[in-house]
């Protein structure tokens, strides 16, 4: 799950702006890839001992550590320690507005994963939350002085992350189940997790195919959509995936991420909307 910060920081760039010549494009997008997925995935691991460490697919490079707790003590000083000298290089070169945008994604994150608020605990607020991914366009267009964009797209990020985000829920039912951890996905159960998902695909395709005239990604997500109906009506139904599934399922989301992403950069389809 490396890539919604990635994908998204990339959204608001147009080609023509050779935007890769400008060293904060690339400090920023360092920026997406480490420091910050190390807040949100290091905080994760950090408040979910217990979850990962009955999850099967977890203690890998694919979907990630499976540590003991002593070995994620110091996680939060560390992420203190990276973060802060981008906030402060940030801050010097795009003032105050730029602080209080970094800002506000530490405080999502610590409302996700600390008590008293945990929000991942408190259905469907742990979905809704994930709208926090898209402030990392907001990020790139401060960062980088760009325009900013459409509602339109802001709109499709949010079901993006809404997606990404039921998709893992779906993969852990179990471990989460068995360390009694609320989730969406636990209250309403598998095929109607499957459900929500599709729901969320196909306005995403409509969204596309309507709105933007993106026939590639809109088809790409189309035919994810019909596999995912198969998915539910024929082949896994109710049932829980193995773990080499999961893998099979985590390499094709990468690879499929990758070249979306490329598609969408290359494009530019999702900032210029038909309304």
């Amino acid at each position: 799950m490396w890539f919604p910060t990635v994908w998204i920081y990339l959204v608001p760039f147009k080609l023509a702006a050779n935007f890769w010549f400008e060293p904060n494009f690339w400090i920023g997008l360092f920026f997406v890839m480490f420091p910050l997925n190390y807040l949100v995935y290091g905080l994760n691991d950090y408040n979910d001992v217990k979850a990962d460490a009955a999850n099967a697919r977890k203690g890998n490079f694919l979907f990630g550590a499976q540590a003991r707790k002593s070995q994620l003590a110091s996680v939060p000083f560390k992420i203190g320690l990276v973060l802060i000298p981008f906030f402060i290089y940030f801050t010097i070169i795009r003032g105050w507005e730029m602080l209080i945008l970094l800002i506000f994604m530490v405080v999502i994150n610590i409302i996700y994963n600390f008590q008293p608020f945990r929000l991942k605990e408190k259905p469907p607020f742990e979905i809704c939350i994930q709208i926090g991914y898209v402030f990392t366009a907001f990020f790139s267009v401060l960062l980088n002085d760009l325009e900013m964009i459409p509602w339109q797209t802001i709109l499709y990020l949010t079901l993006f992350a809404f997606q990404a985000h039921i998709a893992g829920e779906i993969m852990d039912i179990e471990p989460d189940m068995a360390t009694k951890k609320k989730t969406t996905a636990t209250l309403i159960g598998r095929k109607n997790s499957k459900f929500l998902m599709l729901g969320f695909l196909l306005t995403e395709v409509y969204i596309l195919t309507f709105w933007f005239q993106d026939y590639v990604l809109g088809g790409f997500l189309a035919l994810f959509s019909l596999w995912l109906m198969v998915d539910v009506f024929i082949f896994f139904k109710g049932k829980p995936y193995t773990v080499p599934q999961m893998k099979l399922f985590g390499i094709a989301m990468n690879i499929s991420a990758l070249l979306s992403m490329l598609w969408a950069l290359y494009s530019g389809t999702l900032l210029h909307p038909n309304f």
